[in-house]
């Protein structure tokens, strides 16, 4: 493989999203249930970039029956971006499963489904220097498994998707890859290991 594309959320980092929905819900002022049916709903508009943090907030206090003031909402997007980055960690292996890929000149893409405070995190944990491309659907528009966001991926790196090779947490989105003959690998940190798939990351140091 001449290439290497990597999921970022339960891939290379695990976050605490419990405790920031939770956090959400409390700034509105609404049962955390109550936030939650309504923020899920625009969360498809949200991965795609159609909305910003802000519109997303202000949707989802709309439907909670809260009038989105601009303070509020200021505080909220805010106080989200410092709790992605605060509830954020690396796997162990992410760092060094990165540096491999430099030290053997293989190309990496990030991929990732995200919201706007992604790329904010990727930088504060180092993880940005260490990939060729960040390709994060609030960005370009598209979200996995779509085929479009794996084909932008390849031509940001300049390989075919025959000598690549994606890693997510998630077996739809492997399946998504290899609609399109990229080689999906699965990546289960807990519990039994996927047929085909791995528990770390440099578990996959032999196929690149």
């Amino acid at each position: 493989m001449r290439a290497c594309l990597v999921d970022v959320y339960e891939t290379l980092l695990t976050c605490d999203f419990h405790g920031i929905w939770a956090e959400r819900a409390r700034m509105a002022g609404v049962a955390p249930e109550v936030w939650n049916d309504a923020y899920m709903r625009i969360v498809p508009t949200l991965g795609v970039g159609q909305m910003s943090m802000a519109e997303a907030f202000g949707v989802a206090l709309r439907t909670c029956g809260v009038t989105p003031q601009d303070d509020l909402v200021r505080r909220m997007v805010s106080r989200d971006r410092e709790l992605l980055l605060g509830n954020s960690k690396l796997y162990p292996d992410a760092m060094p499963f990165l540096e491999l890929l430099r030290a053997r000149q293989v190309p990496c893409a990030i991929v990732s489904n995200c919201s706007e405070h992604t790329r904010a995190l990727l930088i504060s944990l180092g993880v940005a220097e260490m990939a060729d491309s960040l390709v994060l659907s609030c960005e370009v528009g598209w979200i996995k498994p779509s085929p479009r966001i794996f084909r932008h991926a390849l031509e940001q790196l300049g390989v075919p998707a025959s000598e690549a090779l994606f890693v997510d947490d998630q077996l739809a989105f492997c399946a998504g890859s290899e609609a399109i003959g990229v080689k999906g690998v699965q990546i289960v940190r807990d519990g039994d290991r996927p047929p085909g798939g791995v528990r770390s990351l440099l578990e996959l140091a032999d196929l690149l």
